[in-house]
């Protein structure tokens, strides 16, 4: 497994390098979900970044858009756009901004920043797939504060209902959002229950696994007629060790030059 982990080192190292552009940024939830999207776009993802458009693609939403600097730089590694993009993050007239828009990145499925509304979109976009034949595969990924959102729950209810077979929902389990940990604020827990009554079958991983997160995927990429959800605990900073530790504080936080060259230490 050691290409796709040092994908992820890659990724993360990216990902502070965006956001150490613009001083400061959604750090936490982006390094989360750098090991997830280091296995999906290594071994899992059909894609080519010559034809960011290419009839028949697998598609990622990312429903929690505030993580776009951990999909920008996993876009640019594999060669969407420039990794000299990732230097604009929100700046005037960039390709990249702070949430993910399908107009200006190339490589991004679906606009994203309103939280609660991905899910839908991915359903749709697996109906689609459904009706064209192309048999692309579908993969959501969302916050478990973003849980909080009712149209979530109407989403999947009509995954279930529809037998959405072509739908992967991963869950970023953190605990942890912008206002307190998910407990404290309205506690969406048991994740994996809820969408089993949804008519989704489930899994729970290490999202910093890969072994753990490849062998979810394999399975949900062979289910005949439902919808899969893997839930995955995660550690919000994963990968810098004083992002680890700073909590819910590190949601957005700074990601000055003497971090950013702390991190990139730690990163090597």
């Amino acid at each position: 497994m050691s290409y796709t982990l040092t994908t992820a080192r890659e990724i993360r190292q990216l990902t502070l390098r965006c956001i150490h552009s613009q001083g400061s940024g959604h750090v936490g939830g982006s390094l989360s979900i750098a090991d997830l999207l280091a296995v999906l776009y290594d071994k899992f993802m059909k894609y080519d970044s010559t034809q960011p458009d290419m009839q028949g693609r697998d598609r990622l939403v990312l429903s929690k858009g505030h993580s776009g600097p951990a999909l920008y730089a996993t876009l640019a590694l594999k060669g969407f756009f420039p990794v000299e993009w990732l230097d604009t993050l929100n700046r005037l007239g960039t390709r990249l901004p702070s949430h993910c828009n399908m107009v200006l990145t190339p490589g991004v499925d679906m606009t994203a920043g309103s939280l609660g509304q991905g899910l839908s979109c991915a359903c749709g976009l697996a109906v689609a797939s459904k009706l064209s034949r192309d048999k692309a595969h579908i993969y959501c990924i969302l916050g478990d504060g973003e849980l909080q959102e009712g149209q979530n729950w109407e989403a999947a209810m009509y995954a279930g209902a529809k037998g959405l077979n072509n739908l992967t929902v991963f869950v970023d389990a953190n605990g942890m959002q912008i206002d307190g940990t998910t407990k404290e604020v309205v506690n969406v827990e048991d994740i994996g229950k809820k969408f089993r009554a949804f008519g989704f079958d489930i899994a729970r991983v290490n999202g910093h696994d890969h072994e753990q997160l490849s062998d979810a995927i394999a399975k949900a990429l062979k289910s005949k007629k439902r919808p899969v959800c893997i839930v995955m605990d995660t550690i919000k900073g994963k990968g810098v060790d004083f992002y680890e530790q700073m909590g819910i504080a590190v949601h957005s936080t700074s990601c000055n030059d003497e971090q950013y060259e702390q991190a990139m230490q730690l990163l090597k």
